[in-house]
């Protein structure tokens, strides 16, 4: 695929540290997009960062119609760079879109130009373990009109950038509260498709959690306020006697990547899985009972995120002596190792350029 590119002619690279990496803050010096209008995608191009010139009626700004991707490039411990399940990050991709009423795009429009922006930005992509460079897809509409319509005219874009963890915790173990009063989505609407308006819903509900001391809200259905959903940026797992318990993916939670890798790591395993329903209630009481083992999230950003405490209403408990637990640092190192090529790949989920 031809891809015309404009380079750039200067590098902010050296305004980074790359000892001390924050997730999403540096930017490397190329972007890849793509226009579509009339009725097809364009000729695709990269050409330096930077700002781009938009009109105060722009559509998106407006009426919110825009979809975004997450994934990372690794640099192995052979020095390759590998890409971790493009295609199912195109897969969901492709859903949101189809939700948003935005024209869909072919996995070589969405591979190449991350390919190619990895290729051109090699510098950018971290040696260190633990670090990658984060790969941000998204699509907005770029029509210029004020009209709850569809756009006819949208921006594919692709941006990279270094990145360390995601939270300040690393790999400890993480705080989470219910969300009490508020709901972050329902069935029907956007829970399952990677829009902004589905994060925009968990904002508010997210700072006041911070204030409290907790990372993150554990989310709970919008009807009865009691099965538990996802957190804000995580897919969440449960492990009770030794069974993998997850939310099932109903329409009201993402059906995230990594989500997806740990319930296939674990059934190749031989750990039983099971995608059910589960309330808040059953596991405040397993917790007290000694049958919850573990709590963990699972997402592009953090991999595998523990989970120590919860709170519910007035009461808290602790999960695995506030410790990560054996399964939740099995299936990182598992992940990771496959991320950094340390380790076999059996599923065939990493591309190697």
């Amino acid at each position: 695929m031809k891809i015309k590119i404009r380079k750039s002619k200067k590098t902010t690279i050296d305004e980074v540290d790359f000892d001390n990496l924050e997730f999403g803050v540096h930017f490397s010096d190329h972007m890849y997009y793509v226009d579509y209008a009339d009725g097809k995608w364009g000729e695709p191009r990269i050409e330096p960062y930077g700002p781009m010139k938009m009109y105060p009626a722009l559509s998106t700004l407006h009426y919110g119609q825009a979809v975004f991707e997450g994934l990372k490039a690794f640099r192995g411990v052979d020095g390759k760079i590998r890409l971790f399940r493009p295609d199912k990050n195109h897969e969901r991709y492709n859903m949101s879109c189809e939700r948003m009423c935005i024209p869909t795009i072919s996995y070589e429009l969405f591979l190449e130009g991350m390919k190619k922006l990895a290729e051109l930005d090699d510098a950018w992509i971290p040696d260190k373990r633990g670090c990658s460079l984060y790969i941000r897809p998204f699509v907005f509409a770029t029509d210029n009109f004020l009209g709850v319509r569809v756009s006819h005219t949208y921006r594919f874009m692709i941006i990279t950038s270094p990145v360390g963890a995601y939270y300040k915790e690393g790999l400890n173990p993480v705080k989470l509260i219910t969300s009490g009063e508020y709901v972050r989505a329902v069935k029907g609407g956007l829970g399952a498709v990677k829009t902004p308006a589905n994060y925009a819903a968990s904002l508010y509900p997210g700072e006041m959690a911070k204030k409290k001391g907790f990372t993150q809200v554990l989310w709970l259905d919008g009807i009865e306020n009691r099965c538990i959903e996802e957190v804000g940026t995580m897919n969440i797992m449960f492990v009770i006697n030794d069974t993998l318990v997850t939310p099932p993916l109903e329409g009201s939670i993402l059906p995230g990547v990594t989500r997806n890798s740990v319930i296939s790591l674990a059934k190749h395993w031989g750990i039983p899985v099971e995608e059910r329903r589960i309330t808040i209630d059953e596991v405040m009481s397993e917790a007290k009972n000694g049958n919850l083992q573990e709590v963990f999230g699972t997402g592009t950003a953090a991999v595998i995120s523990p989970v120590g405490w919860i709170r519910h209403q007035e009461e808290t408990v602790t999960i695995h002596s506030g410790e990560i637990g054996p399964i939740s640092q099995k299936l990182y190192n598992e992940i990771t190792g496959i991320q950094y090529g340390e380790k076999p790949d059996p599923f065939g989920w990493c591309i190697t350029l």
